[in-house]
């Protein structure tokens, strides 16, 4: 139920009040309103408004507020608040320039896609498909050439209820698969939750940690990112140990999400990880059900706050089937495209597909709108 917020309920909010300042009325000539909008970090995305949400003891009040009137709002705010919402504002704007894998940069001015390569027997959509080294550096050096910006080598499935694997049988699946992918050229990320095999894939050639846990499963995960020096990506589940699906419960989801992520993007700065590379992955699907993963979705801009490029995975999910009369995970590439262009059309940075060339023929599509957009 929406609540609405006023300027006077902001200056009464208690000291333990959060405030989240979302991007929002996204405007395709942004030339039009001179100063009247505001730009997502250097992508091509523009906004006109903010909502502005005050979440104090259990309820959460909203207002949209135009670019123009936000000082005024800022203003209003006790100084805690004020600071946090300027320090929202600065974080969405900035730049985030670019990720240097090796000699491969990766500029996120403009969504890039992450490849999915399962090397695994029991994955929910593409498990069993990739198991053999060759064939599996194969698919990657395909999807490399469809379009795929890097590609995510994954050892283990973390769909609901699988199985635990030994790091050892881990490492086996994914090393070769690695090291033939970069030594090809190929900008190589390692799914995995792992520090022994973060450690494996790093030594074959890979570039990226892509963590479902957030660096939480592994004590020693946050140790190897660091000293590799290496972008990571910290995705929200609701759980840190063995079945990252367990616990999924809400009060509010999209900001329960956004506070365990500032937190983990925090933890990780402190612990000496350059915030330049840390990417942020609120986790469709990961203990969530449909509303939770719709609420997200609709509120993905939130995450820019954080000052970090978002990956958005929605590919084939099960959220696709349910809205669409149960289809089967090989018949829900509709949903995913859709979904995918949402997420291009708040400014994510990132995303994490199976079907490349059909997901990159939806963002030509995008990015040919918002050409056009700016210079008709």
């Amino acid at each position: 139920m929406f609540t609405p917020l006023t300027k006077p309920a902001l200056g009464s909010a208690s000291a333990d009040a959060q405030i989240y300042c979302r991007p929002a009325c996204f405007v395709d000539r942004p030339h039009e309103l001179d100063d009247g909008c505001q730009r997502i970090a250097d992508t091509m995305v523009w906004f006109a408004a903010w909502q502005v949400s005050l979440r104090d003891d259990g309820v959460v009040k909203s207002a949209i507020v135009t670019v123009a009137e936000f000082d005024d709002w800022i203003a209003a705010m006790p100084d805690t608040l004020a600071r946090a919402a300027t320090t929202q504002r600065a974080a969405t704007v900035r730049p985030r320039g670019a990720l240097q894998l090796g000699e491969r940069t990766i500029r996120l001015n403009e969504p890039q896609l992450m490849g999915i390569l399962n090397v695994t027997p029991d994955s929910f959509s593409d498990g069993g498909k990739h198991v053999d080294t060759a064939a599996a550096v194969d698919a990657g050096f395909a999807m490399a050439s469809a379009g795929a910006a890097i590609i995510d080598v994954g050892g283990e499935s973390t769909r609901p209820g699988a199985p635990l694997v030994w790091e050892g049988d881990e490492i086996q699946r994914i090393e070769g698969v690695v090291a033939g992918l970069a030594k090809g050229g190929v900008a190589v990320s390692i799914d995995t939750r792992k520090a022994a095999v973060m450690e494996a894939a790093l030594g074959a050639g890979a570039g990226i940690v892509n963590d479902i846990s957030a660096l939480r499963y592994d004590d020693r995960a946050m140790e190897v990112v660091v000293r590799a020096r290496c972008p990571v990506v910290l995705m929200h589940a609701p759980a840190a140990k063995s079945d990252p699906h367990a616990g999924g419960g809400y009060d509010h989801v999209l900001f329960d999400v956004y506070d365990m992520l500032a937190e983990r993007v925090a933890a990780c700065v402190a612990a000496g990880i350059d915030p330049a590379r840390i990417i942020v992955d609120p986790g469709l699907g990961f203990g969530k059900g449909i509303a939770d993963n719709l609420a997200l979705i609709n509120g993905l801009a939130l995450f820019h706050t954080l000052g970090c490029p978002i990956l958005f995975g929605a590919s084939r999910k099960r959220m696709i089937g349910a809205l669409d009369n149960e289809a089967p995970a090989d018949q829900r590439l509709g949903g995913t495209v859709a979904l995918h262009y949402q997420a291009a059309s708040q400014g994510a940075q990132m995303l994490r597909i199976h079907d490349v060339s059909e997901n990159r023929q939806a963002l030509r599509v995008w990015r040919g709108l918002r050409d056009a957009a700016l210079t008709a």
